[in-house]
């Protein structure tokens, strides 16, 4: 089947995408214009290819490794170099490790005598303070010494008097040798006076201290006997409620004792009546008694059956007696029907009543 639109398209030129009958036009304005000329290669030029840039490739590559070589020298000589360098820094680190210690050393023993230093001018100046101090109190001791010399002076001066008759006294008595003697006998006496009143002071104390401690004991002592006053108090308190209570519980008791009796003999009462009329019934029947006294259950049983047999027979003879009844009522009836002689013959009605036999049961 031939085609209705054959392909006229050769290619894609650039931007171009038209037939190629369609592009004569645009190639024509192409070369009319000078914006979009392409200008057409030399012919001593090398034309742009693979070998070209193989050959430039090439010289790179050449001008590469040279600059690869001079950089390995330059790196060798650098080396070296920086060797050097590295082993001289090492020594300047260890002369300038060396120098710190030295320093750090020198600083240490400068702050160390420092504060040796300033711990001594601060014990200088304490211990100056202190000296100042007991200059002071010594000023101030001498000059209460002086006063007490002043003193001492005039009391020496009205003292006068007395020493004389002291001498006179030591002179004139056989006790005293000297005045240093009597001095000691005075001092003696007035040492004793001082212990006789520490000792008047000492019992003064005592005493106070006893009847200080009787006074506490009478206290302690009336405390206690007023709780005991007030815990007998409580306990007579609680005697008379129990009291009470006894006696209400004894009253109780008294009832339930009275209650517990009567029905203890109503209850004897009851099982000397059942066994009475157990006894009864075994008489009656001809049989011996077999149940004992507390034998409730066996004797009941056998009352109950007794009983059950009297009320059957009873019910026996009450229907007997109904027929009775009924036939003399009939036998009356015809004995007033009239005779031959029209005459009848009345006879007095006799109402005949049969008695019912009835068992309380």
């Amino acid at each position: 089947m031939p085609r209705t639109k054959p392909t006229k398209k050769l290619g894609i030129y650039g931007s171009f995408d038209i037939n190629p009958e369609d592009a004569v036009g645009s190639y024509i304005e192409s070369k009319q214009q000078e914006k979009l000329y392409i200008k057409p290669p030399v012919w001593d030029i090398s034309r742009d290819g693979l070998e070209l840039f193989a050959i430039q490739n090439e010289r790179e590559h050449n001008d590469t490794v040279k600059l690869q070589e001079e950089m390995l020298e330059n790196a060798q000589k650098q080396k070296v170099v920086n060797m050097k360098r590295i082993k001289d820094m090492y020594k300047i680190q260890r002369e300038l490790r060396e120098q710190f210690i030295n320093v750090n050393n020198f600083i240490r023993d400068c702050e160390e005598k420092k504060r040796v230093a300033e711990k001594k001018i601060g014990d200088e100046r304490k211990m100056h303070e202190q000296l100042e101090k007991d200059i002071e109190k010594l000023i101030q001791d001498i000059a209460d010494l002086e006063k007490f010399e002043e003193t001492l002076t005039e009391t020496v001066k009205e003292l006068e008097p007395y020493e004389k008759v002291i001498k006179d006294v030591v002179e004139s008595s056989d006790i005293f040798k000297s005045v240093n003697d009597c001095m000691i006998r005075c001092d003696a006496l007035m040492l004793a006076q001082v212990e006789i009143t520490e000792l008047e002071q000492e019992k003064i104390k005592g005493i106070e201290e006893m009847r200080r401690m009787m006074v506490k004991a009478m206290n302690e002592s009336s405390l206690t006997i007023l709780g005991l006053n007030n815990e007998l108090s409580a306990m007579e308190r609680s005697y008379s409620i129990a009291k009470a209570e006894s006696l209400k519980w004894e009253k109780i008791m008294a009832g339930t004792k009275d209650y517990i009796s009567e029905n203890e003999l109503t209850r004897n009462r009851i099982l000397d009546a059942i066994q009475q009329m157990y006894h009864l019934l075994c008489r009656r029947n001809g049989v011996d008694p077999t149940a004992g006294r507390y034998d409730i259950e066996e004797q009941l049983d056998y009352i109950k059956n007794e009983i059950e047999i009297l009320q059957k027979v009873v019910n026996l003879c009450n229907k007997d007696l109904a027929k009775n009844a009924s036939a003399s009522q009939q036998h009356a009836m015809f004995s007033d029907a009239p005779t031959k002689d029209g005459s009848s013959k009345k006879s007095k009605k006799k109402k005949v009543a049969g008695p019912r036999i009835r068992i309380a049961e």
